[in-house]
């Protein structure tokens, strides 16, 4: 097992997760943040079924980031229960993450 983790998070559209994928980066959260659009997502919301078309996003960070980053997320996030899943990384390329390790660090432990 690593320290890196994947956290999945989807937005209602390209320019939102632009957003939130930006604020995390430069606040050095997350290493990096693929935003996959063309998801349609359906599912139970205030006892009715809905579906809508949203962007996945997948953020790359260290485990020693998440307390923080599922604090930040909500903040930023147009939605009143975003989601956000925390996935723990069982292997990876050593160089990538150790750049993930080093991206995600506060910019003040570098």
């Amino acid at each position: 097992m690593t320290d890196a983790r994947v956290v999945l998070v989807t937005a209602p559209d390209t320019t939102a997760a632009e957003r939130l994928v930006r604020a995390l980066v430069d606040e050095r959260l997350v290493a990096c943040g693929s935003i996959v659009p063309g998801v349609t997502s359906i599912y139970h919301w205030q006892g009715e079924t809905q579906r809508e078309q949203e962007v996945q996003i997948l953020l790359k960070t260290n485990e020693s980031r998440i307390a923080a980053l599922l604090d930040r997320v909500p903040a930023l996030h147009p939605y009143a229960v975003p989601e956000v899943l925390v996935l723990a990384v069982a292997a990876g390329l050593g160089p990538y993450l150790d750049w993930v390790r080093r991206e995600s660090e506060p910019a003040e432990a570098q």
